[in-house]
């Protein structure tokens, strides 16, 4: 199975992509989590989107803050898909980081998730690296059904209440 690289701009990103790395675990999917920044450390961004596919990624997670550059320079650098996690921030709540994402220039697109939205990115990156893994899919299926089972017993519970 293919793994999922986990880039942040800043270790303190890390509380926040803590939800995605659980998501990640309970499907069983391996990944591997750095701190890289598209500012700061641009020769490392680069070099690390130049060999994901080497190292055996099939996709790349990047959260960021503030200007939030860090998904669009790992795409420049890589024909693996892209997932943004915009970073909630003090000066605009994450707007600043989500705007930096999704206005990228054509050619270099970079999947972006609501702000914080780290769970979402990883079941977001599930679903790419199901469609070669059969299981992987059977595994989304049974999340899916899930998810649907808790909404109609929160559904009943509420009927009842108001019945």
């Amino acid at each position: 199975m293919k793994k999922v690289c986990i880039v942040m701009g800043s270790d303190s990103d890390l509380s926040v992509m803590e939800g995605c790395m659980k998501r990640l675990d309970a499907f069983g999917v391996p990944y591997e989590v750095r701190v890289v920044s598209a500012h700061r450390t641009p020769a490392a961004a680069e070099t690390l989107a130049k060999n994901a596919r080497a190292d055996g990624f099939g996709v790349i997670i990047a959260a960021a803050g503030k200007a939030a550059h860090l998904g669009g320079v790992i795409a420049a650098y890589t024909t693996l898909p892209v997932i943004g996690v915009p970073i909630k921030t003090s000066m605009m709540g994450g707007l600043d980081s989500l705007l930096s994402m999704v206005q990228m220039p054509k050619g270099i697109p970079v999947a972006c998730v609501a702000v914080d939205g780290a769970d979402n990115a990883a079941i977001l990156a599930v679903q790419m690296l199901a469609i070669e893994d059969a299981a992987l899919s059977d595994q989304l299926t049974k999340f899916k059904a899930d998810m649907a089972d808790e909404v109609a017993a929160k559904d009943e519970k509420v009927r009842a209440q108001f019945a």
